[in-house]
């Protein structure tokens, strides 16, 4: 651990390599989450531990943490790689959306600098590639602050839709567009479907039928490899179920006569939500009815009321995402 003077205060910077000291800091880490406004689910503790323990790499763990007194104030969630050049990369890999610092909000003119200078001296002539770090996000402070070569760039497209209730959404498109989907709302209500929400003690069990349904749902098409591999529903069934419980994710289901066709998990921070993963039964298609508004008017109800401004349809520019007008927001590199 080193000493630096910031402005006043004296801040400690350390570095952790260590992963039982990795999983001990999930009380002060979920602290500093929420102290954080730029914060995603993507990065809570419970998220990042969780990845590293299905997809981390031995010796590689470099957690930079600053803290005022006893206080963690700044945090860099990083990892070292060797290919293919040696580099400081985030913790959480392709399977999550966003990457970020987290920076606590009332100590973030101290804390930044602490940190800025902390990732040069740790990183020495390696690269750091800090990749799909959204628009506002904690890093954007590191980068106006570094003093050495740096780079920004366009990462992955993100599309966003306000967290209005389904009538305002709807009322949004274009009128004939905004028919149609009214059309299809109605007949969702006609067939009876139904959706609720699982409680963060059935989480494990709905993660194993959402991964099931999903795999039906591409059957044969061409799936995500990683989504059907053990490590993958490992990740999910220890991140989420802790999230759940903390508020940060919910698990949904979608029933059909008393059967459950269809499933999603959704991510949550105190503005935002995001549509991470679902999976739907070759039933739902057959009956003709359409899934992304099954899965909009689901989440409109839930978050009516919560605060929340967001609906992310998180990243990807699928056709079947801009017929509801979103947002295009781009990621930084």
């Amino acid at each position: 651990m080193t000493t630096v003077a910031a402005r006043g205060r004296a801040l400690s910077v350390q570095v952790c390599a260590d992963e039982g000291a990795f999983a001990d800091l999930a009380e002060e880490w979920g602290r500093l989450h929420g102290a954080c406004p730029s914060a995603t689910p993507f990065q809570s503790h419970a998220w990042l531990h969780s990845w590293w323990l299905s997809y981390g790499t031995p010796g590689g763990l470099r957690l930079v943490l600053v803290r005022d007194r006893d206080e963690l104030v700044g945090l860099a969630p990083l990892m070292r790689v060797h290919h293919p050049w040696p580099a400081l990369v985030p913790i959480g890999g392709a399977i999550t959306d966003f990457n970020d610092v987290l920076l606590d909000e009332t100590a973030a003119a101290e804390a930044a600098p602490a940190l800025t200078d902390a990732l040069a001296d740790l990183a020495g002539t390696a690269l750091i590639d800090f990749r799909e770090v959204r628009p506002g996000g904690a890093a954007e402070r590191i980068y106006l602050g570094w003093c050495g070569p740096r780079h920004r760039g366009r990462d992955s497209v993100c599309l966003e839709l306000p967290a209005l209730p389904m009538d305002q959404l709807i009322g949004r498109l274009p009128s004939a567009r905004a028919q149609r989907v009214r059309n299809k709302v109605n007949k969702l209500t006609r067939l009876g479907v139904a959706w609720r929400v699982l409680h963060p003690d059935e989480t494990e069990g709905g993660l194993h039928r959402l991964l099931a349904l999903h795999r039906l749902q591409w059957e044969e098409r061409k799936v995500t490899p990683e989504h059907v591999k053990p490590r993958f529903l490992e990740h999910l069934i220890r991140s989420a179920g802790s999230m759940a419980r903390s508020g940060e994710a919910v698990v949904r289901e979608f029933l059909l006569d008393g059967e459950v066709v269809g499933a999603d998990l959704t991510l949550m921070s105190r503005s935002w939500a995001g549509l991470y993963l679902y999976g739907v039964h070759p039933r739902l298609r057959e009956c003709r009815t359409d899934v992304a508004t099954m899965l909009l008017r689901a989440s409109t109800e839930y978050l009516a009321g919560s605060g929340r401004q967001v609906l992310s349809l998180l990243r990807g520019n699928e056709p079947y995402k801009y017929r509801w007008a979103p947002e295009t927001v781009v990621n930084q590199r």
